[in-house]
């Protein structure tokens, strides 16, 4: 199965939001898919929750505000938590749901390696520590 772009209305879903600007939620998808890409292409299956989040970021937060105040009330964001961006967990979150970026094992052994043993070796004694 081949990564299935989210729509506006899920982005709407994503973001509890009642009603949603679709051309503008579609443009953010679009952009949001296209940066996830420059991390791991063709995206996983999966990837839905992180295109969500990164065009959910960017249309919650277009002018990348970082203070406001509006009558008594006031809100900080954290520098660049507006636009679109990746954070290192949707990289790793990307990488992780294509099967990249754990641990693996590297056998350096070439194929045409012989088994025998490099050092003399006497029919009549068996291989092990008793050997002088």
């Amino acid at each position: 199965m081949a990564f299935v772009t989210p729509t506006a209305e899920q982005l709407g879903l994503y973001l509890g939001m009642g009603e949603i600007d679709g051309a503008r939620a579609d443009l953010l998808i679009a952009q949001a898919v296209a940066l996830c890409e420059t991390v791991v292409r063709p995206l996983p299956d999966q990837a839905t929750a992180v295109v969500l989040s990164v065009a959910g970021r960017a249309y919650v937060n277009p002018q990348q505000v970082s203070y406001e105040t509006i009558g008594p009330m006031s809100v900080q964001r954290p520098s660049g938590s507006g636009g679109l961006y990746l954070t290192k967990a949707d990289k790793a979150a990307l990488k992780a749901l294509a099967g990249r970026g754990g641990a693996f094992t590297v056998d350096p052994t070439p194929a045409t390696a012989d088994p025998s043993p490099t050092w003399p070796f006497h029919p009549d004694r068996e291989p092990g520590w008793g050997w002088p």
